[in-house]
């Protein structure tokens, strides 16, 4: 018997839970319950999906493009906390507070993201507790997420916060040879996260570069001289 319309939607988004990290390993009834009320929404580019303070209406699954989850200071400076990629949850502590979403969600590129509706899912976790464990979990690793963020931005100038980060994704030991790191976000995206500007961002890749510890080709940044890198990084903590 041919799918219909509803049927086909909810293969695909119980698809999608499934590769979810939050639901490895769940039973498919309970997929097909979650999947049951699930809801998509489309964003487009530059689209809020919440503020801050808004009242929860659950947590979120990205299934295409791109979230940006921020907060903006009493003087308007955006602090990117993280960007979420396909298959990845967020918000899932708003389950568990009257206070509303504790930061802002905007798309960074066309998106659609699945709503899992909070007063379903209370009802479902009320039947399996083991969810609760699962929730948790994904809590701690958004908590680990925070605390590096904050780790980073405790580096004075942009060039060390920079080094940092490029450093933090290549393969330990440090490779002698090239090094690619491919940019999953747009430089402003990046910027952001750091806690400057995309012109700055740019200026120090400029400097760098002319080091030449690294070239920029493409969506891509390419150390040319990891362990340097290195040396340069631990100069710089040195002398803070």
């Amino acid at each position: 018997m041919p799918l219909d319309g509803s049927g086909f939607r909810q293969i695909v988004v119980a698809s999608t839970l499934r590769s979810c990290q939050l639901f490895v390993g769940l039973a498919q009834s309970d997929i097909d319950a979650i999947a049951s009320f699930a809801v998509t929404k489309q964003l487009a580019k530059g689209e809020y999906l919440f503020r801050e303070g808004a009242r929860s209406e659950g947590f979120y699954i990205v299934q295409r493009g791109a979230i940006n989850v921020h907060r903006v200071s009493a003087a308007g400076k955006e602090q990117t906390i993280y960007l979420f990629r396909p298959v990845e949850s967020f918000a899932e502590a708003s389950l568990a507070s009257e206070t509303g979403y504790p930061a802002n969600a905007r798309a960074t590129e066309q998106s659609t993201v699945l709503l899992v509706p909070k007063t379903e899912f209370v009802e479902l976790v009320r039947k399996r507790p083991e969810l609760a464990l699962r929730m948790l979990g994904s809590m701690s690793q958004h908590l680990r997420v925070i605390v590096g963020l904050l780790d980073d931005l405790t580096l004075k100038d942009m060039e060390t916060r920079l080094a940092n980060w490029l450093l933090k994704r290549c393969p330990r030991p440090l490779p002698q040879k090239d090094c690619e790191i491919r940019l999953d976000r747009t430089k402003r995206v990046l910027a952001a996260e750091m806690g400057s500007t995309s012109e700055t961002l740019s200026r120090t890749l400029a400097k760098l570069r002319a080091q030449e510890l690294l070239e920029v080709k493409g969506n891509s940044i390419i150390l040319t001289k990891p362990r340097e890198m290195q040396k340069l990084l631990e100069q710089h903590l040195g002398q803070m």
